[in-house]
């Protein structure tokens, strides 16, 4: 497998808790996650343990990342253990403190698929994800303004 990290992140006016809120509110990834609806699929998504499911793509063209929540920690962190086929590894959010609101950072530690063909993709993953993960967070921060 090869390795892939990607950090963003991106300054909001809302407190903390407002933006883990609304970040942990997964019926309403669509309103902010590029391309992906999200729900609970096992337990009451807000504790470890907890499995989420997440459709992205356009209509029925897409893929499901299927999720473990590893931590819980409102309103600083949810860390998930991606356990699909497709997609796996870690994914962190953190919101953190600052004057006038917080910082929405996100991380992905992912285990590239499809062998040699995803070695040679590895250069291009953080490159065309970053702006989109921060595209995604930007609308998290409106969002959580609201």
């Amino acid at each position: 497998m090869t390795h892939s990290h990607i950090s963003v992140s991106v300054d909001a006016h809302a407190r903390p808790e407002r933006v883990f809120s609304v970040l942990t509110d997964w019926s309403r990834h669509d309103e902010w996650m590029l391309l992906t609806r999200a729900h609970v699929a096992a337990g009451d998504g807000r504790s470890a343990g907890s499995r989420l499911a997440a459709f992205t793509g356009v209509g029925p063209v897409g893929f499901t990342d299927t999720m473990e929540i590893t931590e819980w920690d409102p309103p600083r962190t949810v860390k998930v253990r991606h356990t699909g086929r497709l997609v796996r590894g870690t994914g962190t959010f953190r919101v953190l403190p600052r004057e006038g609101g917080s910082t929405i950072v996100w991380e992905e530690d992912l285990d590239l698929p499809f062998g040699p063909v995803g070695r040679l993709g590895r250069p291009l993953v953080g490159p065309l994800s970053a702006p989109l993960l921060r595209l995604s967070l930007r609308r998290l921060a409106e969002l959580s303004d609201r």
